[in-house]
C-alpha cells in the first residue's frame, strides 16, 4: 500500500485533518494540477488518511511542481 495520497485540498486542511487524526506527515507539496500531495509515516495512518479524506482524494494522474528548476 501506498503512503502517498493526492488530495483536491489546501495543504493547510491537510496539515489540519492529519493533525486532528494523529497521522504524521512524512512530506507534503502542492501539486501543480491543484491540489496536495502528502506522504504519511506509515501505511495505517494513509488509510486512516484516506477514508478521512473520502471524495476529496485524486484518484487519476496529477502534474507534480518541479523541486529543483536546473538552468542550463
Amino acid at each position: 500500500m501506498s503512503r502517498a495520497i493526492n488530495v483536491n485540498i489546501t495543504e493547510a486542511e491537510v496539515l489540519t485533518a492529519c493533525r486532528k487524526r494523529g497521522a504524521t506527515i512524512s512530506a507534503i507539496e502542492t501539486l501543480a494540477s491543484g491540489g496536495t500531495r502528502v506522504v504519511l509515516t506509515n501505511a495505517d495512518a494513509a488509510e486512516t488518511m484516506k477514508q478521512a479524506f473520502g471524495r476529496k482524494v485524486i484518484a487519476g494522474p496529477v502534474t507534480r511542481t518541479p523541486l529543483r528548476l536546473w538552468s542550463r
